[in-house]
């Protein structure tokens, strides 16, 4: 028999301060940054701890976050859990409507607020029904001018707590650590409930080789934001490992993040597609040295096979495609090479790093349609279903947990095939699937292959009625600068797609946009979609 340690987070604010004292988080404030060492995160975070304990924090005590990358957001991330209570970090750009609700389903009683945000949360503060204190969190003590009750300076709070504060040892891995609310397409956002057990183990995943790997060595840029997904996670396991920290702050560019990423010499960043288009153009037009990047990853939404090629093939950085979601903390595969990869065309190798990769060892993943299990052929569809010890068994008191919890598995609602290698590609979400004519079309298909075509910025791809088929996709997209909006561009991509699909997987026709219309997390909201696309062909 082996011992009963428990797997607890405050375990890594310990290893941090005994074994890598001297390395550094580097903390962009706004206008200033931050080089924190271990040694002195560890202080900060116990005295965090020991302050809020003083306000009335006590083990199961919601408090919420609103706020950026920076450090003082990575204390609470241990501050809270560490003694016990639930760290719900906010997702400050859901609407007004669902900031409400969360921070009240939630029933956070203690808000830590960053003071850029200071204005809008204190237009909402009248709707909190639980939140008895706000901290402001600023470089400096002074506090802003306002009606709102109990409102205190983050840095005045830690001056005076004691940082000999302890963290209990009794608790229970299983202990609620964390929070985070999905982005809510339809419906109000779900809440979801992470364990200390739970975070631990997806921390070990992410130093796993054949994950991310991540190590003392590295030096990471959490791009994705600590209010989505625990940041993927990075930051949680960036501290155990003593990784050096480069967190970016408030309202960020393509410009700042290639500027942290030479000075700061990153060798591993991950965000959403869209950042990296971003900072692919700003590259393009003021490049910088990126040679010290050993990875980039992206997840949220499919990635555009020419964003890969521009990274894998002119730059030489691997890009990495990534897949999970607010249920599974979110790792749950990465589309890393197997050894048998090694002799690839850059061709094949981008149509790897296009999917959704292989399974995290530890997660056992399977996919089901009305048949029952699917096989792994690479080409039949089923939703994609997940389990395993850091992936969640339950919404947060939501009736909703029946929709999407069943005999053990996570049913993802995401529609995917997977290979003989064990390879997932996400077609599409169940919702989302065009059925035309009694077969199914995937959207996400579609889109990839217009994103691959020169002239195209972005794309979308939604079902509209047919009288005959029921269902036929139509194409939205996003030129590029300098592109003509023109019936001969609509047939180039028309062609484009001809030479790629069966006939009756094209498109019927091609809508031209500004803009498509994204989730908080940077995903296409269809929905939202649909009813632009709606209001087009009125004034057609």
């Amino acid at each position: 028999m082996m011992m009963q340690t428990p797997l607890l987070l405050s375990s890594f604010v310990k290893r941090a301060e005994r074994y890598f004292p001297e390395k550094l988080i580097i903390s962009r404030t706004g206008e200033n940054i931050h080089r924190i060492p271990y040694k002195e995160y560890a202080k900060r975070t116990r005295k965090l701890a020991h302050a809020l304990e003083k306000l009335g924090m006590k083990k199961g005590t919601k408090v919420g976050t609103f706020a950026w990358n920076h450090h003082r957001h990575l204390e609470a991330y241990f501050a809270v859990p560490g003694a016990g209570a639930i760290l719900h970090m906010v997702n400050i750009r859901l609407s007004p409507e669902h900031l409400i609700y969360v921070v009240n389903h939630a029933e956070d009683e203690i808000l830590l607020v960053d003071d850029n945000l200071f204005p809008h949360v204190e237009k909402l503060a009248p709707y909190f029904k639980t939140v008895k204190h706000f901290i402001y969190m600023s470089d400096s003590h002074d506090l802003p001018e306002t009606s709102l009750q109990n409102v205190h300076s983050y840095e005045k709070l830690l001056e005076d707590a004691s940082d000999d504060y302890e963290f209990p040892e009794d608790l229970d891995e299983n202990t609620p650590a964390a929070m985070c609310y999905t982005s809510a397409t339809t419906g109000q956002p779900k809440g979801v409930v992470y364990s200390h057990r739970g975070l631990v183990l997806h921390s070990f995943a992410l130093g796993l080789a054949d994950a991310m790997g991540l190590t003392e060595r590295d030096i990471a840029l959490s791009v994705v934001p600590m209010f989505h997904v625990n940041a993927w996670g990075i930051p949680f396991a960036g501290v155990w490992y003593g990784t050096t920290q480069v967190l970016p702050g408030p309202m960020f560019t393509p410009q700042l993040l290639l500027d942290l990423i030479e000075q700061e010499k990153v060798t591993l960043t991950a965000g959403v597609p869209t950042i990296w288009l971003g900072v692919l153009k700003e590259q393009e037009s003021n490049p910088r040295d990126l040679s010290s990047l050993r990875a980039v990853v992206c997840g949220g939404s499919a990635s555009p096979k020419g964003l890969i090629r521009a990274f894998e093939e002119k730059y030489g950085i691997p890009f990495i495609t990534g897949y999970g979601m607010t249920e599974t903390t979110p790792l749950v595969s990465l589309a890393t090479l197997n050894s048998d990869m090694d002799d690839l065309t850059m061709d094949e190798l981008v149509d790897v790093r296009a999917l959704q990769g292989l399974p995290i060892a530890g997660l056992e993943v399977r996919l089901v349609n009305e048949n029952g299990e699917v096989p792994w052929d690479g080409k039949t569809m089923g939703e994609l279903t997940v389990r395993g010890p850091w992936i969640a068994h339950e919404y947060y008191k939501d009736e909703r947990t029946e929709e999407s919890f069943k005999d053990g598995w996570l049913h993802t609602g995401d529609i995917a095939t997977i290979d003989e290698k064990g390879y997932i590609k996400i077609t599409d979400r169940t919702k989302d699937l065009i059925k035309s004519g009694g077969e199914w079309i995937s959207s996400v298909d579609l889109e990839n292959s217009l994103m691959t075509h020169p002239a195209v910025f972005e794309a979308a791809v939604i079902a509209i009625p047919n009288e005959k088929w029921l269902e036929r996709p139509l194409a939205c997209v996003v030129l590029k600068e300098g592109t003509e909006r023109s019936d001969e561009t609509k047939q180039e991509l028309l062609t484009y797609l001809e030479g790629q699909f069966a006939k009756w997987w094209v498109p019927d026709d091609v809508v031209f946009l500004d803009e498509i219309p994204k989730t908080s997390v940077g995903k296409f909201l269809k929905a939202a979609l649909r009813n632009k696309v709606n209001e087009f062909y009125q004034e057609v």
